[in-house]
């Protein structure tokens, strides 16, 4: 894909709303974008994404001087921009890499110098740090404890050739499958392996599974490369999950509930209420779905407890319209006995088309 820039961060109004479809960064990111321009534009997406809160963006988003209208504080989002923004100081009041990157995409266009602080100890992912220093924009850090990022704006670019890497969240999937399946051998190349995301991978050694980096490099400013893993599980206690570790794992957190019904001990997973503004109350889904499968699981508003190791049956699912529920619980299925169905399993084509695909031809028939 060519993209030809116009080169001064302002675009032309759009003739109709912008559809995001079930994709809360896009709507997070474009709003940080609009809300520097000098036009009113209106984002909507499917009914998943219009059910989603989004008061954490307007918030600081009205305060750079925007005027962002959501009716209950959810879509559509109609943003009346301003040119320039006025830069801030904003804390977030929850850890959200996709917060952050709204309130730095719209401080490109800010005059003067705009900061994110991260909640203490709480590392969300970087990758829209790494995109702008990638781009020519000088990015201020903080460090890892009292994490911070500023940008000093209006910011010019230069145009880069860029490479992306493979999704570490849609490879996790494959990654425990093929640590739970007894002997199976998989590698995965060109993958993005960016210390914010991967902690999935030291999760999963800690439990004993087979998988280690063989090659790593730096692309385009993102740390790159090759994920070995072997089905040679050799499950050890578990401890709980919770803390500052949940920004980097959040997407992975069901996954990891099932993982945990194979280990001894099983697996607690606390202070990760932000499941719950997911593509569908990811907590309760994913508690739902452990039980219809035989598994012992204790609900809370933050989390969940799961007992193992236990030995899964097959049932009936729901995906709940969730992309990460639906592929978590394909990898539940595979290690189950008996059949499984996925209801609305369709909705896996929204980040990882030909998923199930790859699944079937990791099984050994």
């Amino acid at each position: 894909m060519l993209i030809e820039g116009v080169g001064n961060g302002r675009f032309v109004a759009p003739t109709a709303p912008l559809d995001c479809g079930n994709s809360g960064s896009t709507m997070r990111m474009i709003a940080g974008i609009l809300a520097g321009q000098e036009f009113t534009s209106t984002l909507t997406g499917d009914d998943s994404l219009r059910s989603r809160p989004m008061a954490r963006i307007v918030e600081p988003l009205e305060r750079m001087g925007a005027r962002v209208i959501a009716e209950n504080e959810k879509p559509p989002l109609r943003i009346e921009g301003r040119q320039p923004l006025s830069a801030i100081r904003y804390q977030l009041p929850v850890a959200s890499a996709q917060v952050k990157s709204c309130v730095l995409l719209a401080a490109l266009n800010a005059h003067g110098r705009t900061e994110v602080v991260e909640p203490v100890g709480f590392k969300t992912r970087d990758h829209t740090e790494r995109m702008l220093k990638w781009f020519g924009v000088p990015v201020e850090n903080g460090d890892d404890i009292a994490a911070s990022c500023a940008v000093v704006g209006p910011a010019s670019f230069s145009g880069r050739e860029v490479r992306v890497p493979g999704d570490f969240s849609s490879a996790a999937f494959l990654i425990a499958a093929a640590a739970l399946l007894p002997g199976s051998e998989l590698e995965i190349e060109n993958l993005g392996l960016n210390p914010t995301r991967t902690r999935f991978l030291h999760a999963l050694r800690s439990a004993g599974a087979g998988l280690e980096v063989v090659g790593e490099w730096e692309d385009c400013n993102e740390p790159v490369g090759t994920v070995s893993v072997r089905g040679t599980w050799q499950p050890g206690p578990w401890k709980e999950v919770g803390g500052p570790m949940v920004a980097s794992l959040i997407d992975e957190l069901p996954l990891l509930a099932v993982v945990g019904t194979q280990v001894p001990g099983g697996l607690v997973i606390r202070d990760a209420a932000e499941l719950r503004t997911k593509e569908s109350d990811r907590i309760a889904a994913t508690v739902s779905n452990l039980r219809a499968m035989g598994a012992l699981v204790e609900k809370y508003d933050d989390g969940l407890a799961v007992e193992g190791p236990v030995t899964l049956q097959g049932a009936t699912l729901n995906a709940y319209g969730d992309h990460r529920i639906a592929m978590a619980f394909t990898v539940a299925a595979l290690i189950a006995r008996g059949d499984s169905e996925i209801l609305g399993s369709d909705c896996v084509e929204i980040s990882f088309p030909g998923f199930f695909e790859r699944i079937e031809s990791m099984v050994e028939r």
